[in-house]
């Protein structure tokens, strides 16, 4: 017999488009917006927008080795080596053929794509949400993601939306059982970023429940949300908790999910998803004669490493050395404690465990990474269903609120985004 989850996807895909064209439109307004605040600001400021978006910070390393490949490595007087090994190569190569194909430069490439794979990464933000809580939710979750304060980075010529998207996506394959498309989405982030590791820890969580639970004979409800028996909450009151995901089959699996068939796609999907990351790193041994250590040797270079937040902790506590510096610490313990607290609202409304752990391993390597701390708040961007909680929240909200309250918060975001960018900007 159908799952009404599976009758609900079925009927969804051939308008897929069309039901998450408001949440992509509002994303593309978002953006837009905050391209206009970047151009005025630089040109008032006699600086180009283009540039910085393309041509500055990592853009720039990216486009290096797009142009001439691996190989290029500055020494610094201190001793550090800032090896361009550091950066996984799927940008690069999208650089790469789309100067090959077009009259585009490596940098233009860079943009193209960015602003391509921030579209991508918002459709598969809506589709992860409207699976589990409807496409208002959706919505609400793709313009939480698009008024993120450091938002701009989802326009630049980096790696972070390239990457959200093919996490997204990765992730909702796996909600719905699609194991194959979701291993080979994983290993295609693992060719992004060094945080691919998460994408990857989420297909193995989904495929070891899956497998415990045939295992164990019983069969899923809700993407990973269980029921008590008889429909009874342990509030006392009937039916699932309030704002728990939809129920149905494991993952949106098809209606035989112990079949032969299905498992036999669950292990290509497993076995599909490290291989990305894998590759490199491997590759990154064999060149610099390290073994399969060297790529830690090379971000080591760059002074990046996973300490267990010890860094970051005597960072923060360093602010409070002067009155006016400890504001920032206040505001960087209030920044993680918020970051902590949805995480935990996640867990309790019984998000998806492949969303857990996937949103889980990327806070943790953000925030317990000994890199830049400049970095952390967009290397936290690809979390996003952190963002979930809230875009239940605001899902409840009159429409005329909830357009006011995103717009605020969208003019906020540009307004940020164009004064970061022509300051310290991120690394």
């Amino acid at each position: 017999m159908t799952t009404d989850l599976e009758t609900r996807a079925a009927a969804a895909r051939p308008g897929a488009l069309r039901r998450a064209a408001p949440a992509l439109l509002g994303y593309a307004a978002v953006r837009a917006l905050g391209l206009v605040v970047l151009a005025l600001w630089s040109e008032a400021r006699g600086t180009s927008a283009y540039t910085l978006l393309t041509a500055r910070w990592d853009s720039l390393w990216y486009t290096r080795v797009a142009e001439l490949g691996y190989g290029y490595e500055v020494r610094l007087p201190n001793g550090d080596v800032h090896s361009n090994l550091a950066f996984f190569p799927l940008l690069p190569w999208l650089e790469r053929l789309a100067a090959a194909v077009s009259p585009l430069s490596y940098a233009d490439g860079g943009f193209v794509v960015s602003l391509l794979a921030s579209l991508a990464a918002a459709w598969g933000i809506f589709a992860v949400a409207d699976h589990l809580y409807g496409p208002r939710t959706g919505v609400c979750a793709v313009l939480l993601w698009a008024v993120l304060p450091v938002g701009i980075v989802q326009s630049m010529a980096y790696s972070e939306s390239l990457f959200t998207a093919l996490a997204a996506w990765a992730l909702y394959a796996v909600l719905t059982g699609r194991w194959v498309t979701a291993g080979l989405l994983a290993g295609l982030a693992g060719l992004t970023r060094p945080v691919g590791l998460a994408v990857v820890a989420a297909v193995w969580a989904a495929g070891a429940a899956a497998f415990l639970r045939e295992r164990a004979g019983s069969s899923f409800v809700g993407d990973g949300s269980a029921v008590p028996a008889g429909g009874a909450r342990g509030d006392g009151h009937a039916g699932p908790p309030p704002d728990a995901p939809r129920t149905g089959a494991p993952y949106g699996a098809p209606q035989q999910p112990h079949s032969p068939g299905v498992r036999l796609r669950r292990a290509a999907g497993i076995l599909l998803a490290p291989l990305g990351a894998a590759g490199y790193v491997l590759w990154v041994g064999a060149r610099t004669g390290d073994g399969p250590l060297g790529y830690l040797e090379v971000q080591a270079g760059w002074r990046n490493g996973f300490d267990g937040g010890y860094a970051f902790a005597r960072f923060v506590a360093g602010r409070f050395t002067s009155f006016p510096s400890a504001l920032a610490g206040v505001a960087l313990i209030a920044g993680v404690a918020l970051v902590v607290w949805l995480y935990v609202l996640c867990v309790r409304r019984r998000q998806p465990l492949p969303l857990l752990v996937y949103a889980g391993t990327v806070t943790a390597l953000a925030l317990c990474a000994s890199s830049y701390f400049g970095s952390k708040p967009r290397l936290l961007m690809p979390a996003f269903p952190l963002l979930l909680p809230l875009a239940l929240v605001l899902a409840r909200a009159r429409t005329r609120l909830l357009a006011a309250g995103l717009g605020a918060a969208a003019a906020a975001s540009a307004a940020y985004g164009a004064f970061w960018l022509n300051g310290s900007g991120p690394p």
